[in-house]
């Protein structure tokens, strides 16, 4: 029986080569390329395995899993991205992703990749499963993070990029957001991690592997 399948992605000719290179091996059901309609898409058509990118035009791939994985606990969630940064994969390993993989993976791979994450198994690209693996080995709670849990997904990207060195006029271009949007996460994340200045968020990040 074909794996039902949702792909979210917000490049559509890259979707249309996933599904080619998928062809009949699974049955694509839906796709969306937006956290906004990805999200109640998931619910209604309460797919097997959800295909998506971790980074949307109006947030992250690990909002999605968030927001759905209470209300659907049988969707298995695989993250296909061009990042291979630690960062994007331990945010949606945390948020309960069974797998990782980046965009170089052929077709073959990938259906592999899709069976394996229906049946309950993991699945990482060799270099990406260092670093889940170096998170625990560094005492990293990759399940959970107090701290880290009381931010919305917009707050962590805000935080990540603010951690690289991004000025707030760059972070609200890379974002698609106001300046005065951004500094407002900036001051909501400030007041929830109990911190004062752009240095110490940054070094805060860093001590979190945000980084």
């Amino acid at each position: 029986m074909k794996r039902r399948v949702v792909l979210v992605d917000d490049h559509d000719l890259f979707l249309a080569g996933v599904r080619a290179e998928l062809g009949e091996a699974v049955e694509v059901v839906g796709q969306a390329g937006s956290v906004a309609e990805a999200v109640p898409l998931i619910r209604e058509l309460d797919p097997e395995v959800v295909l998506l990118d971790v980074h949307l035009p109006d947030g992250s791939g690990d909002a999605i899993i968030h927001a759905v994985a209470t209300e659907r606990p049988g969707v298995r969630f695989l993250a296909l991205s061009v990042s291979d940064a630690a960062e994007d994969v331990i945010a949606v390993i945390r948020a309960g992703a069974r797998g990782y993989v980046t965009k170089t993976i052929s077709g073959a791979e990938l259906t592999a990749a899709i069976e394996r994450v229906a049946t309950g198994d993991a699945v990482f690209s060799p270099r990406l499963a260092g670093f889940v693996l170096d998170a625990f080995r560094a005492g990293e709670e990759v399940g959970g993070d107090t701290e880290l849990d009381e931010l919305t997904p917009r707050e962590r990207e805000v935080l990540q990029l603010i951690a690289r060195g991004y000025m707030y006029k760059e972070i609200a271009a890379r974002l698609h957001l106001s300046v005065k949007t951004v500094e407002s996460h900036v001051s909501n994340v400030l007041r929830k991690l109990q911190l004062s200045t752009r240095h110490e968020l940054a070094r805060w990040a860093t001590q979190h592997r945000l980084v």
